[in-house]
């Protein structure tokens, strides 16, 4: 039984009185509903489709649940799409849920008819099928690759937001947009600046105990860079000759050690990455935007024109027409 918000597709035997039908069975579906208003029941015209062989049309009716499976997954996909773009907003979701620029209904209940010039009635029930499905099968195909093409886009971001600027506490995120290049003793034969990540609550042991680590530490050389929740980062100067020795110490204490040697081109590069990243992510999304709104438009024409082939071939074995 389909849901209160489907499509009905319903064909009754001619007995020569259109007219006389279609009032008949308005009143019947509207009867037994209360979700079935008048306004939402139109005529359907089915052309004059090239019947074919009993043994044919039995292979079709086979074959056709099969594609009509396809075709509404299909369309579902296309929407899933637009509705993960468009961050699940229907207002927003609903100015590009549309076929020819108008609301589903519209198109289907206001005068729809066969699309003659792009599935000729002149071709069997077999061949309109196949194109059909090949017109399908390409929107499928365009659909998973350019969706395939921005979800990768998207994880470098989230990927390069991880690595970069954007993630984690200052015991692990990293150090481009934070340490500056004051920070650092440069080109120094025997000194080195040694970044070093302290917990919240040992930030005073810290304090006392780093010039003892080990020998060679420069006294009163921690500067503190910068503070988040958890971390207090700071910088000291030490001789390059104790640094393992240094680094082993501070791992005993609970102060980490933040390997970081300072470049201009490495952080100007590391920015320039993530926002060509940025860049590309947000123009495929543009594009991937624009794409699943005008194969929702298609798919759905197509997947309507396939479930009116398929109710005129069951309508044909049901009600036996010569």
């Amino acid at each position: 039984m389909p849901s209160d918000q489907s499509t009905w597709l319903i064909s009754v035997p001619d007995n020569g009185d259109i007219e006389g039908l279609h009032h008949e069975l308005t009143t019947k579906l509207t009867g037994t509903s209360k979700s079935v208003l008048p306004s939402n029941l139109a005529q359907l015209a089915i052309p004059s489709f090239k019947t074919g062989t009993l043994e044919s049309l039995v292979a079709l009716s086979e074959e056709l649940p099969k594609q009509d499976t396809f075709f509404t997954a299909t369309v579902a996909k296309t929407v899933d799409t637009l509705r993960n773009l468009l961050n699940n907003d229907p207002a927003k979701l609903s100015q590009h849920i549309l076929v020819n620029e108008q609301p589903v209904d519209s198109y289907v209940l206001r005068g729809w008819s066969w699309n003659e010039g792009r599935y000729g009635t002149q071709r069997s029930l077999r061949e309109m099928i196949d194109v059909l499905v090949k017109e399908m099968t390409s929107i499928d195909n365009v659909m998973k690759s350019k969706l395939n093409n921005y979800n990768l886009a998207k994880a470098f971001v989230v990927l390069a937001q991880i690595q970069s600027f954007f993630s984690g506490n200052l015991s692990v995120r990293s150090l481009v947009d934070i340490v500056r290049k004051e920070h650092f003793i440069n080109d120094s034969e025997y000194l080195q600046t040694v970044i070093v990540a302290v917990p919240k609550n040992l930030v005073k042991e810290w304090t006392t105990k780093y010039e003892r680590l080990t020998a060679m530490v420069v006294p009163r050389s921690s500067t503190s860079i910068a503070s988040d929740d958890e971390f207090s980062l700071f910088s000291v100067v030490i001789f390059k000759r104790v640094h393992d020795e240094f680094a082993q110490k501070c791992r005993d204490n609970k102060f980490m050690i933040r390997e970081f040697t300072f470049s201009e081109e490495a952080i100007a590069k590391q920015r320039d990455e993530l926002q060509v990243a940025d860049t590309t992510e947000k123009e495929l999304w543009t594009e991937l935007l624009q794409l699943s709104r005008t194969n929702f438009s298609e798919s759905f024409q197509i997947l309507v024109h396939l479930k009116v082939v398929q109710l005129f071939v069951e309508s044909v074995l049901r009600y036996a027409r010569a």
